[in-house]
């Protein structure tokens, strides 16, 4: 079979062996501490938690955690704080000067962008870790285990492994990226997607069996080919590209001629992959961050927007990633410089002329394929709160869509272009017979 001839290619390639193997090593140690309670914490009062966490914004904060906020772990906070954190930094680097500058200055200036990140993700740790710690108590009171929480060692203390439990986990996240497959803090965030798949699938499963009259199966099977129908088209949407043509002019050197062929630049119809999706997400947690995790009920506007179902928490989702496809977009695509690698190529477009209008024209190309790029997005992430109108148990409609859905299969299709990419170098066959390629996360052909 094809499959198992790939395994036995895949375990003869040293290297690749090696980072599977420590991508697995990394994944097994953030499972294991996102069940390592906090001290002084009992686990088995924290039914009340587990309530809170069952739906609502609540329930994909925990899912991003891989269920450790809910388990009161050490890793409860997550990769989400440094998520946020990144995101403020590229928003400063946009609309700051010295930012500007810091981000043309190469690996030093990427460095030191990346230590700003580092302790700004400390500082939302610090706020956020008293506020989960006032949740974690009121929900331990309501199961008859109160909680001593003030300005005392518990406090300092937790807070204190709270930060820790997450700065470990974005450092397992940047040892992943250098030492094993894939992109570590998107792996990370997978791996929590993932670990609540199984439970998910079976808690819809027994709910569509106990119907009354029947045919709950048949409703059952019906929604897994649905699943995998937006699954597909969620593929689809990530390696969707339009091909521009370039011509390359004839040039002699000596003897030799070079040039004179067309070729195609392709532009991903959506070249921000799923990023818009997590940068979104993230600022869909600030009220949460803000009026702290237990929000007060008399606050409609709050509740509003920690109803991951309600009209207005999906309309605002959707316009900010329309807006986050369009700024990650102009971040990763440039223009002018593709321009310029092309005139210094000789190579043009067919009826545009080098520099400035072909600079112009590929900007132009993106913005048309941009726009329904991000709308298909947009629809994709709240298709979850559809789901739900039909009769879907929460945690499965997470994965008709959703963030859920889209960084599974952007994380994925990334990680199996690396795997793929690995094969080729040392003259193996890729996943595919027919020659096709898997896109990854650049939109380039693995090679």
């Amino acid at each position: 079979m094809k499959f198992i001839e790939i395994i036995k290619n895949i375990w003869k390639i040293e290297d690749l062996r090696g980072r599977l193997l420590t991508t697995l090593l990394f994944v097994l140690i953030y499972r294991f501490g996102s069940f390592v309670v906090l001290p002084g914490i009992d686990p088995t009062a924290l039914s009340a938690l587990h309530s809170q966490t069952a739906g609502g914004l609540m329930a994909l904060l925990d899912m991003f955690s891989g269920g450790a906020f809910s388990n009161a772990s050490i890793f409860a906070l997550g990769i989400m704080p440094y998520i946020s954190a990144s995101i403020v930094i590229q928003l400063l680097s946009i609309a700051v000067p010295y930012f500007q500058k810091m981000q043309k200055e190469g690996e030093s200036g990427r460095q030191k962008m990346n230590q700003i990140t580092r302790y700004l993700t400390v500082a939302i740790l610090l706020f956020q870790g008293p506020s989960y710690l006032v949740n974690l108590a009121v929900q331990m009171g309501q199961a008859g285990q109160p909680l001593a929480i003030g300005f005392n060692w518990f406090t300092i203390s937790s807070t204190i492994l709270l930060c820790a439990g997450s700065m470990f986990v974005m450092w397992l996240g940047e040892r992943i990226t250098d030492r094993g497959v894939g992109n570590g803090i998107s792996f990370i965030i997978l791996i929590g997607i993932i670990a609540r798949l199984p439970g998910a699938f079976i808690q819809e499963f027994s709910s569509r069996l106990n119907e009354n009259g029947g045919g709950g199966l048949m409703v059952f099977v019906a929604e897994i080919v649905i699943l995998l129908l937006v699954f597909a088209f969620a593929i689809m949407l990530v390696q969707g590209t339009r091909r521009i043509p370039v011509q390359y002019a004839k040039r002699i050197q000596g003897n030799k001629q070079y040039g004179g062929v067309r070729q195609y630049i392709p532009l991903k119809v959506n070249a921000a992959n799923v990023m818009p999706i997590i940068f979104a997400q993230a600022i869909m947690f600030i009220p949460i961050a803000i009026v702290g995790f237990r929000a007060s009920e008399s606050n409609a506007f709050v509740q509003a927007f920690m109803d991951n179902n309600g009209f207005w928490y999906n309309f605002v989702f959707a316009l900010l990633i329309i807006a986050f496809t369009y700024f990650y977009t102009a971040i990763i695509i440039n223009p002018v410089q593709m321009a310029e690698n092309l005139k210094l190529n000789n190579g043009f477009i067919p009826g545009v002329k080098p520099g400035k209008k072909t600079a112009e024209y590929i900007d132009t190309i993106m913005s048309r394929i941009t726009l329904p790029g991000s709308i298909l997005l947009a629809l994709i992430a709240v298709l979850p709160a559809f789901a739900r109108l039909f009769g879907v148990t929460m945690g499965f409609a997470q994965f008709f869509g959703g963030t859920s859905l889209l960084i599974m299969v952007g994380v994925i299709l990334d990680t199996l272009q690396q795997i793929e990419s690995h094969l080729l170098m040392r003259h193996y066959d890729g996943f595919f017979e027919s020659g096709m390629r898997i896109k990854g996360r650049s939109g380039a052909m693995a090679y």
